[in-house]
């Protein structure tokens, strides 16, 4: 335990880390802009092209290797927030005297900065979510139906992580832990998918999204709390974008799960004549 302890939390590259505007790679606005612009053209340009053809593009081992990297890659960084997060409440200079580490985790100091090993994990966290844009990719190449749901939420989580680390936001740790925890589960599912081994727990993880979400904007309920009791919790402006997209991403995603299970329901009790 020491030695993975030493690897994601204490080594130099993730202690020492800090998050600065214009000079960390990737921490500027245009980045952030130019790829959300990028990506929305590339969806058009892909769509336009594959359009003409009558079959998928073949992809050949593409699809596996990525639902590799990004399951792996999920449970990595659910292991060095938790490793982060537990050193971070053992350290007095953050902790300022409060009695519970509980309220560390819902609300860092006023004046925190995105420095150390929960931010690096942050930091590696907005990056793979540019990575995950090949998510679209292989969809439309494959001529799968793109939702708007899928768009939306691609476009607006690498904005959020963004601002986490820019106005070093209060409830990232509870946000970072269960968002990297479902994906681990939804690109296992993915990954047995593209083998050809379909698991029967599909419902599992459009349940465990909406858990997520609802569990998020229930902690941040906390937040506000310490926020007005006097607390003075860091990233509260940004906090409001952060309480909007999990409000938005909660109706989705329970919008998403009637229409795909409750006609899957209606289908089958009409192919019984039950319905």
């Amino acid at each position: 335990m020491e030695s993975l302890r030493w690897w994601l939390a204490e080594r130099p590259e993730v202690s020492s880390f800090r998050w600065k505007q214009g000079q960390t790679f990737a921490a500027s606005y245009s980045v952030l802009i130019g790829w959300a612009v990028g990506y929305l053209a590339l969806i058009y340009v892909l769509r336009v092209v594959v359009k003409s053809r009558k079959t998928p593009v073949p992809l050949g081992p593409i699809p596996i290797l990525h639902n590799i990297v990004l399951s792996v890659g999920s449970l990595v960084m659910f292991c060095g927030c938790l490793q982060a997060s537990a050193l971070q409440i053992e350290s007095s200079k953050w902790i300022w005297g409060f009695k519970s580490p509980w309220k560390l985790v819902l609300c860092f100091p006023r004046g925190t900065i995105s420095a150390g090993p929960v931010f690096f994990w942050s930091y590696i966290y907005y990056l793979s979510k540019f990575y995950e844009l090949i998510d679209t990719v292989v969809l439309v190449l494959r001529k799968r139906p793109l939702t708007f749901l899928h768009v939306f939420h691609h476009v607006t989580v690498i904005f959020m992580s963004f601002f986490w680390l820019e106005y070093a936001m209060s409830l990232q740790i509870v946000a970072l832990l269960t968002n990297t925890g479902v994906h681990v589960v939804m690109y296992t599912y993915y990954l047995l998918c593209s083998i050809g081994k379909p698991p029967a727990w599909k419902k599992l993880v459009t349940n465990l999204q909406i858990l997520q979400f609802v569990f998020s904007f229930v902690a941040s309920m906390g937040t506000l709390w310490y926020h007005f009791t006097g607390a003075g919790c860091s990233g509260m402006g940004a906090w409001v974008f952060n309480a909007v997209f999990n409000a938005l991403l909660l109706a989705l995603f329970l919008n998403f799960h009637n229409r795909q299970y409750k006609k899957g329901v209606r289908s089958e009790g009409k192919r019984r004549g039950i319905d």
